[in-house]
């Protein structure tokens, strides 16, 4: 038995997560205009099976009953984005599309009907296609100015009831994947440009940081901040050049991002071994970074051993390293012994507990909220229900290693399960499911797994104290 339920305060905040593109469907439908994922998804052999997002889970007509879903689990926080495009159809504010306006209005207030706080991702990979074709998307500074008016907007439009904000999700991906492989969209590839567009997602979250500050701060009295995804890297042995190349990892992947705004500049380690190839901030830019955040949101999901490379360095993935590959002189690996999930992601909950010391140790012991954690697996429907005990073991595992880091002092103060139902994995397509709850894709119905009746259990728990089963 675990008893998870007494291990976090009352006030612990217990939610789940969706973004934009991969829910909402009702693509060209009332006036929302394309998106970079509308038109990667177009293009033949980039995502799996062909799949688009032009229905996924229809949320955009079906949110009532999403919302009830997450009523029914005992939800108390919901973590979604904004379409910026669905807003902004050109992706600028001389576009206003009343009829994206009225969706999200709806959505935030069945949510607060329910006693569910919306959590508002501004960015979540999907820049309007207007602003790509115009501007280069974000290897151009305009795209970071354009953010700001779109926030700006955001704020004016939504911020009388939603006091979460966050301004991007996971930029890493948007660089690395986006700009540096090419799987991701725009399907650039490149060993310079995603180190730019990363710069300039930085600039634009400062500057949408400083206008809800400056603007809206007093009279809204909100919290705002960036979510970064990292996953841990453990030593593969106890040799220094392994410590070292664990810890340079760490800098390329999460340092790459969260040290210009907790400690105002790229880590140093990334300074000498990408040279020019790395942009300067100005100090101004560097005032304007520093302490941009209210809170370290976080996205977790695995682990690695990570090893200094010998010999070269072609077959490193970037997937792992975060930063390219060939910046770090870093070989990563995993035990065989390790579970994986769908994804073929290790299971290594101890690595949540140790990403969130060195987290606190290294940033002061700022707020942490996990905005996601989860995992995907081959789930299917038996008679009316799907037994994802996997997924539920997980969950438990990772959960019990939260609280053995808030046990030793880190201000954990909230876990975000990823995600509320399974929808478009990206450029995986639907050939993986993540959800809560499971979705037929050919009705849209959803099923809820075991493992959200589970969660309900648990978040009901930490208020009762009850103890809850794991299975085994």
């Amino acid at each position: 038995m675990i008893e998870l339920g007494k291990k976090f305060p009352k006030d612990f905040i217990w939610g789940t997560a969706t973004s934009a593109y991969q829910i909402e469907g009702a693509a060209a439908v009332d006036g929302r205009g394309p998106s970079i994922w509308d038109t990667f998804c177009q293009q033949h052999g980039r995502v799996f099976n062909g799949d688009t997002g032009d229905v996924a889970c229809d949320h955009y007509h079906r949110y009532q009953e999403d919302v009830a879903l997450m009523a029914d689990m005992g939800v108390k926080a919901y973590r979604f984005s904004i379409s910026w495009s669905r807003l902004l159809p050109n992706g600028k504010t001389d576009s206003l599309n009343q009829s994206g306006v009225d969706f999200y209005n709806n959505l935030i207030d069945e949510c607060l009907k329910h006693g569910i706080t919306p959590w508002v991702t501004l960015y979540h990979w999907d820049l309007p296609d207007a602003i790509e074709v115009e501007t280069d998307g974000w290897l151009d500074r305009r795209t970071a100015d354009l953010f700001a008016d779109y926030a700006n907007l955001c704020f004016e439009l939504f911020g009388d009831r939603v006091k979460n904000w966050i301004t991007l999700n996971e930029p890493w991906v948007v660089a690395v994947l986006g700009y540096g492989q090419g799987v991701f969209a725009p399907g650039r590839q490149s060993n310079s440009e995603p180190y730019q567009a990363a710069h300039n997602l930085l600039l634009a979250h400062a500057l949408a940081v400083n206008v809800y500050r400056n603007k809206f701060l007093e009279t809204q009295k909100g919290q705002i901040g960036i979510t970064n995804n990292c996953d841990w890297r453990e030593p593969k042995t106890h040799s220094r050049e392994d410590k070292k190349a664990a810890q340079i990892a760490l800098e390329f992947f999460l340092g790459w991002f969260a040290d210009p705004i907790y400690l105002g500049d790229y880590p140093q380690c990334m300074r000498e071994r990408v040279g020019n190839r790395l942009p300067k901030f100005t100090d101004e830019e560097k005032a304007l970074l520093k302490h941009s955040s209210d809170f370290f949101g976080l996205n977790h999901y695995t682990t690695m051993y990570a090893a200094k490379q010998h010999g070269s360095s072609e077959n490193l993935s970037v997937f792992g390293n975060g930063g390219l590959s060939e910046d770090q002189g870093v070989q990563l690996s995993v035990d065989p012994e390790w579970a994986l999930t769908d994804m073929q992601w290790a299971v290594v909950p101890w690595g949540c507990s140790k990403l969130l010391k060195w987290i606190a140790e290294r940033y002061g012991n700022p707020p942490i909220y996990i905005t996601e954690n989860g995992c995907a697996y081959d789930d299917t429907i038996k008679e009316g229900r799907v037994d994802d005990e996997e997924r539920q073991n997980f969950m438990a595992l990772y959960i019990e290693e939260c609280s053995n880091a808030m046990s030793c002092g880190v201000d954990l103060r909230g876990y975000f399960a990823w995600s509320l139902m399974d929808n478009f994995e990206w450029a995986m397509g639907y050939s993986k499911r993540f959800g809560l709850h499971y979705v037929d894709f050919s009705t849209g119905q959803r099923v809820a797994k075991e493992s959200a009746k589970w969660y309900s259990r648990l978040i009901a728990s930490s208020n009762v104290n009850t103890k809850l089963g794991m299975t085994a």
